[in-house]
């Protein structure tokens, strides 16, 4: 998580800002995390950004086997000794952003599970990175800024509903858990914190036949989300607000996944 706070020392390791390294160490927020985590022995588990390991030392024994992925070097060899004799760890030294989740998924199922305490300053690419897989992935479990698990969870017509919320929507369902106070970090965040689950549909409810213009599309949308939604879809065919069957005078954060979807199925029909 990124913070203004300077660098400082925890358990022997100096918090790097430019990793947005803030270490969770209050054990009834880690425990509360892994109760409604509910790991289980054998799971498919990555831990995504496990630092000095705090979530990661009652994580490991409940499987027997877990892989991490951790970017900062010096932390990433601390690991192996700070976690010895609790079971199986397979460390991917690298950025998550970069990283290629799909090999981690047993072949022919979604079984992996994902949980992390996400950097704030990359969470919302890595979320998007982590869509890219989405195939292959039973659920994921993070620690993020509040307002950004506002964002995720919106409901149309509330201030907080935008772009991600229809993007992460499209793929999952989202569901804001509980909220984690800056002191249970060292350094604290000047933000509070919170847990979200999202859990991919098995089978979307809304399918596009054609995602990336769903992207671009929802991204016109809320560039000019005080606009109508008629001037702000102005560089697509005109008939598509009727082919979709949309209102072309309301305002984009009023406009539900269903018909995001609607839109962008009009616009192939009418450029095919």
């Amino acid at each position: 998580m990124s913070s203004r706070h300077s660098s400082r020392v925890v358990e022997g390791h100096t918090a790097r800002k430019r990793f947005g390294q803030n270490f969770l160490n209050d054990q009834r927020v880690i425990h509360q995390i892994v109760a409604s985590f509910q790991p289980a022995r054998d799971q498919n588990v990555v831990e995504i950004g496990p630092g000095l390991g705090a979530l990661t030392k009652v994580l490991l024994p409940a499987l027997g086997r877990l892989q991490v992925v951790e970017l900062d070097r010096d932390l990433a060899a601390r690991l192996p000794q700070t976690l010895a004799g609790l079971g199986e760890l397979i460390i991917h030294e690298g950025d998550a952003l970069d990283f290629d989740f799909t090999p981690l998924a047993s072949a022919g199922a979604a079984d992996l599970r994902v949980i992390g305490n996400l950097p704030y300053n990359i969470s919302t690419p890595l979320i998007f990175h982590l869509l890219g897989h989405s195939g292959v992935i039973r659920d994921m479990h993070f620690m993020l800024q509040k307002e950004v698990i506002d964002r995720l969870c919106a409901e149309p017509g509330s201030n907080d509903y935008g772009r991600l919320s229809v993007m992460v929507q499209y793929r999952c369902q989202a569901e804001w858990l509980f909220d984690v106070p800056p002191e249970a970090f060292s350094p604290p965040p000047k933000v509070t914190s919170a847990i979200v689950r999202l859990t991919p549909h098995a089978q979307l409810p809304h399918p596009c036949r054609d995602e990336r213009l769903l992207g671009e599309l929802v991204t016109a949308a809320f560039t000019m989300r005080r606009k109508t939604l008629r001037n702000a879809l102005k560089r697509y065919p005109p008939e598509t607000l009727a082919r979709a069957g949309v209102d072309g005078g309301c305002r984009p954060e009023t406009v539900s996944v269903a018909d995001y979807v609607a839109l962008t199925n009009a616009v192939v029909e009418l450029s095919s």
